[in-house]
């Protein structure tokens, strides 16, 4: 049975965008139904539209019916209705403001959650004018929704205008795979389990495979999208942190900085590239027209007006010095327009060194822990196993053994309930702290500027293929192969 919690005013900019209505008002809804969030609590939809209380309701009703899979129940919804608010600003028009300073004074004690879901380019506009209508109070939070920047140096002007108006934590950068439940369990799975501990170093890991396949195209995103690419869109944010979870050494609590420091230590541990290492070391390239869940698709560029050198997919080797991982390479891949939807993380145990039943070592399989996040999340440990039977000799086969939680539930919570619920918890344990997001653009900002350079040339891969050759080739030279089961 769940918990009411907080109450507090939640503050939803850009509450009428294609990601508050596909995710953040569903994970409100969720939220509400199941008595996460108190039903006093307040979501006010923060918009540039003209909408009056009635068509906001409407509005929301509508958009709660496409894309809740389960469909809406019509009793919890008319609880639900009694929580929206929603007031017309103009973001980069301070005088503007005066609606929602009014509505939020009228509860100065609750936390407030202001959400910004809009172009980064009206994050300080919007923190300046919370700052000039005394909105903020020492139980405001906001959070930064991706994309922080495309480099360094405009990732830290962002930041810079937002922390002059608020403290360091109160600031909630998401990234909604680390909401995942299989990504949290990454940190359960290494630290609560004796098994794997003496085994998580280069004496037993051969390396790490990280795929995050998208077989949908760039859509309707096409515009920013071009802007960013698949590095700065997927590989700087959401694999970066992966990589970080996995590679980690265990922190002294579960707090959120003594998490975050270990993470920060893994990203300053990054080997970083120079120019050879990004030609021989990281694959770029763009799909080509195909075909898709069995229906033509064009290419990337095909509908351009002018050419583009954005990649649409990105492979690399990352190698991270230190003690415990000198040797093991980490692959990384990530693309649109692939074969199928799939993420997942390989841990690639080393081979036995001898083998006993007369066959050669190669011919037995190493252990491999498959972490999937995508379609379906699931942890899955790959083992050889006796062969039952009475033939000659033993034979060997390899076999799962799952590893997921045994307990049915009905519904399992989408990643964004659960950093919504944490950021009203003031739990910032799955969000980033500031020198998260620099140290991982620091990295990526060498191979951004190479490949700018032009140092690895662009690669080409058919839609609903599993990407470039040169990929292959990539994971080849080291004598492994992706993991494409």
């Amino acid at each position: 049975m769940s918990t009411k919690f907080n109450l507090c005013d939640f503050i939803l900019f850009g509450g009428h965008g294609d990601l508050a209505f596909r995710k953040l008002m569903p994970a409100l809804y969720h939220l509400c139904s199941d008595e996460y969030i108190s039903e006093e609590t307040r979501i006010i939809t923060v918009s540039r539209r003209d909408i009056s209380q009635d068509e906001h309701i409407n509005l929301v009703k509508a958009k709660l019916e496409e894309f809740l899979e389960e469909g809406i129940n019509q009793e919890q919804f008319e609880k639900f209705k009694k929580q929206l608010y929603v007031v017309q600003i103009d973001f980069s028009n301070d005088s503007s403001y005066e609606p929602l300073q009014k509505l939020l004074n009228e509860h100065t004690d609750r936390h407030r959650i202001n959400y910004l879901s809009t172009s980064p380019n009206f994050f300080g506009d919007i923190c300046s004018s919370l700052n000039n209508w005394d909105l903020i109070t020492k139980n405001t939070r906001v959070v930064l929704e991706k994309p922080l920047g495309k480099d360094l140096k405009s990732s830290q002007e962002i930041n810079k205008k937002v922390l002059e108006h608020f403290n360091e934590d109160q600031v909630f950068r998401i990234d909604h795979y680390l909401g995942k439940d299989t990504v949290q369990n990454i940190l359960a799975l290494r630290f609560s389990n004796r098994l794997f501990m003496p085994l998580w170093n280069s004496n037993h890991i051969d390396h790490v495979q990280i795929t995050v396949a998208e077989s949908v195209g760039v859509e309707n995103r096409w515009e920013y999208y071009n802007e960013y690419g698949a590095l700065r869109d997927m590989i700087q944010n959401h694999l970066m942190q992966l990589i970080c979870l996995i590679a980690m050494e265990p922190p002294c609590s579960i707090d959120a900085n003594a998490v975050r420091d270990e993470k920060v230590k893994v990203l300053r541990s990054f080997r970083k590239m120079n120019n050879d290492d990004i030609k021989n070391k990281t694959v770029r390239a763009q799909y080509t027209a195909g075909s898709s869940e069995g229906k033509s698709v064009a290419g990337y560029c095909d509908n351009c007006e002018v050419p583009s050198d954005t990649e649409t997919y990105a492979a690399m080797r990352v190698d991270i010095d230190n003690w415990r991982w000198n040797g093991v390479p980490f692959y990384i891949r990530s693309g649109k327009r692939m074969q199928r939807r799939n993420s997942e993380i390989v841990i690639q145990f080393k081979t036995i060194p001898h083998s006993i039943f007369g066959v050669d070592e190669e011919s037995i399989n190493a252990n491999k822990l498959v972490i999937t996040l995508q379609p379906n999340e699931s942890i899955e440990l790959k083992m050889m196993n006796k062969i039952p039977g009475l033939s000659e000799g033993m034979k060997l086969q390899q076999v799962d053994l799952e590893l997921n939680s045994p307990h049915n539930i009905d519904r399992k919570p989408d990643a964004y309930e659960r950093l919504i619920l944490d950021v009203i918890r003031n739990e910032a344990t799955l969000f980033m702290r500031l020198d998260e997001v620099e140290e991982a653009w620091k990295w990526a900002d060498v191979i951004i500027e190479g490949w700018k350079n032009n140092i690895t040339s662009m690669k080409k891969y058919t839609a609903g293929s599993d990407g470039p050759s040169a990929a292959v080739q990539l994971i080849a030279k080291d004598t492994r192969s992706w993991n494409d089961e």
